[in-house]
């Protein structure tokens, strides 16, 4: 028998000893006794494709550039691998090994260390319920813009015009061809989120296209999504690439990448920049969701998860370098385009000013390109040279044109996407095509992530409900079309808004929580000691004893540290967001109403709620089940020593180098991480066999 040390306390054993061996035998024989049938992944590339896909989204391309954008640029991106490598890394980690050694959902997982721990998994999935309703509405946009892509021009290129006053639509002067096709024919938006406004049908429709690629991607569960992975995983790197070519040979790249890379090392001291970096860190890997633990348990059980959790952060975080230098190339692009306007602006109107005594004195002076006729030729150091010396004589009407000014105002998220972007594709040439890639981009980048994040969903329902498990496809369309339905939400005129407070704080405080008691039942709850013991019976070899102490103390602070800032940030700072005025063509900032706070603060405590719900329920169980065998004189202790782990001899290595079992040892019952007869799992027979010859793991 492999030896276990003694739990860490005694408090340690009560709480995790009673219906222990009952998730064991769960965990073997499925929740109800039923043999496990457990799909497993074709291939290795398969697997890591699919993690790649679900941990590298849309946030790589438009939350990390601007954080860089906005923090200091090369001092940010160190920050950001140095919380990667004692935060982020550790963590992923863990999920991995936990889903890999266990073959279960967050659900199992955490049932498998305590009975009171399944609260745990049931928050999991009830964030990523949260996520995929919203997330899915950011594909249903993609389609709508790709499918405004084929034609010519671009429907977000010029301004409409206004058939009754047979004039440029006023919205559109006042803002911009891009912004007002995106907040006016995209969104068609109210002025506020208290402003619901009919559905918008377009949208309507595109969200049930959405739902509907998601379901039909997902039917035969990762048999079939993991097929679609082979394009959706890889796709948004060929694009990347394509368009960082092509964004090099614009004129004011190199700008861009030089603003990009320039270190700013004072916003170390900021403790608002850390918070930032460790939340991206925190979301970039999927922590939390259930999705990683879910497609690691589908792989076999002496994978190397440590190597996929270095290798998956890295090709994670060399993505959203990737994707920063694509954003940065064209956004200096865009401001280089933006501050030459400037210029051709400034000296038409310095032409209608100046007279002709004062146009030959300028001559006369070395300025002859400030009369030029040819306003956008002029270069811009010139003329902010020029403004430099002579532009407080000229009055207010002659401003200064900054290249690194316009570079300053930073955009995220959909202002990014659907507005930065299509104005700087609108320019390009043979603009469709541009547009069509992108928008193709942003679809895969979000299918990928969205197949893995109701993986979060259905695996732990599967695995403990047997019910759900055997109708596989039932459940996967009733939980696509109960998306859809809830959806709606976000397709009203006013859904842009909601849509906005699920992503700024539907998600972030459950998911910290849910990562804090998962890294607490593993470190303290179940000891570290222990799960190395059983990450080293799988892998052959024991991981460095630094994931010990990052696991105890460093992960651990670090997210209680998380969670107090961001719970301060709430307190001091009161929920916002950015409306759109019809009247003024202009963003502005609004306070969310009462019942909109109220909105916020349910849906956070229901996704909190599972935990404790979960462990008062066990402790009522565990007293009505001491109470029964009280009544019938039977130890608890008796049904316990039947379940003990198999040799390792037996599973994986038989020249481990554990030291024998003494007899105190022998006479303990066991309370293992690793589950019972791991040794006979296998994979199932794969595509290109037949069905009929299928099998059982021989569990």
């Amino acid at each position: 028998m492999t030896e276990k040390p003694p739990l860490d306390s005694t408090e340690d054993r009560a709480w995790l000893g009673e219906g222990q061996s009952e998730s064991q035998l769960a965990a073997v024989n499925g929740p109800d006794g039923a043999d496990d049938d457990r799909p497993a992944w074709d291939s290795k590339v398969q697997y890591v494709l699919a993690q790649v896909g679900f941990s590298v989204g849309l946030g790589n391309v438009w939350r990390f550039p601007y954080l860089c954008h906005q923090n200091g640029g090369g001092a940010f991106m160190l920050l950001y691998v140095f919380l990667l490598l004692i935060v982020g890394v550790p963590l992923f980690f863990m999920e991995l090994a936990a889903g890999q050694c266990i073959r279960q959902g967050s659900i199992g997982v955490w049932k498998h260390i305590s009975p009171k721990l399944s609260g745990i998994g049931y928050s999991s999935c009830m964030v990523c319920f949260y996520v995929a309703l919203y997330y899915n509405v950011i594909i249903a946009w993609s389609l709508f813009y790709m499918g405004n892509s084929f034609q010519y021009p671009l429907p977000w290129e010029h301004c409409p015009i206004d058939v009754t006053t047979n004039d440029t639509v006023r919205e559109c002067a006042g803002s911009s061809p891009t912004s007002y096709f995106w907040f006016r024919k995209a969104l068609n938006i109210t002025n506020s989120i208290e402003e619901t406004g009919e559905f918008n049908p377009i949208m309507t429709g595109c969200l049930l296209a959405a739902w509907a690629i998601v379901s039909l991607a997902m039917i035969k569960g990762i048999k079939s999504s993991a097929k679609v992975m082979y394009f959706s995983s890889v796709f948004p790197y060929l694009v990347l690439f394509i368009f960082l070519v092509r964004g090099m040979m614009l004129d004011g790249a190199i700008d861009g990448i030089t603003y990009m890379f320039y270190p700013k090392l004072e916003i170390w001291g900021s403790v608002q920049v850390w918070r930032q970096a460790a939340t991206q860190v925190f979301f970039a890997l999927g922590l939390g969701y259930g999705s990683v633990i879910a497609y690691s348990s589908y792989n076999p059980v002496n994978n190397n998860c440590h190597l996929d959790a270095l290798m998956v952060s890295g090709i994670n975080f060399m993505t959203s370098v990737l994707a920063s230098l694509v954003v940065f190339v064209v956004l200096g692009f865009r401001a280089k385009n933006i501050a030459l306007r400037c210029v051709a602006e400034n000296l038409g109107l310095l032409n209608i000013m100046t007279t002709q005594e004062w146009n030959q004195d300028l001559v006369k002076q070395g300025w002859p390109w400030i009369v030029t006729a040819d306003p956008s030729s002029v270069p811009l150091a010139d003329y902010r040279q020029w403004y430099s010396e002579h532009g407080a004589m000229m009055g207010a009407n002659i401003t200064d044109c900054s290249l690194e000014e316009e570079m300053k105002k930073g955009v995220e998220g959909t202002g990014l996407a659907f507005i930065a972007f299509t104005e700087v594709m609108a320019l390009f040439p043979a603009s469709p095509f541009w547009s069509t890639l992108f928008f193709l981009m942003l679809l895969n980048l979000g299918l990928s992530s969205m197949f893995g994040t109701m993986q979060g969903i259905l695996t732990p329902l599967m695995d403990n409900f047997s019910l759900l498990g055997r109708h596989r496809t039932l459940l996967t369309v009733s939980s696509c079309a109960l998306g859809f339905l809830l959806g709606l939400l976000f397709t009203q005129r006013s859904g842009n808004y909601f849509v906005a407070m699920f992503d700024d704080y539907s998600a972030t405080l459950p998911l910290i929580i849910v990562v804090i008691f998962e890294t607490i039942s593993v470190a303290w709850v179940y000891g570290t000691d222990r799960f190395l013991d059983d990450i080293e019976v799988m892998l052959n070899w024991r991981p460095p004893v630094v994931y010990k102490y990052l696991w105890k103390y460093v992960c651990l602070l670090s997210l209680v540290g998380l969670l107090a800032a961001s719970l301060l940030r709430m307190v001091f700072k009161r929920p916002t967001y950015t409306a759109w005025n019809q009247s003024t063509a202009s963003e502005m900032t609004l306070e969310y109403p009462g019942w909109a706070l109220a909105m916020i603060i349910m849906l956070m405590v229901v996704a909190c709620l599972p935990v404790p719900i979960g462990y008062l329920l066990s402790m009522w169980k565990s007293r009505r089940g001491g109470n029964s065998r009280s009544e019938e004189g039977e130890s608890p202790e008796v049904h316990r020593e039947l379940y003990t782990k198999c040799s390792s001899n037996e599973q994986l290595d038989s020249n481990s180098h554990r030291r024998a079992p003494s007899e105190e040892d022998e006479a303990r019952p066991r309370v293992v991480f690793l589950p019972l007869g791991h040794e006979l799992y296998r994979l199932l027979p794969q595509d290109g066999e037949d069905d009929d010859e299928e099998q059982d793991t021989g569990v």
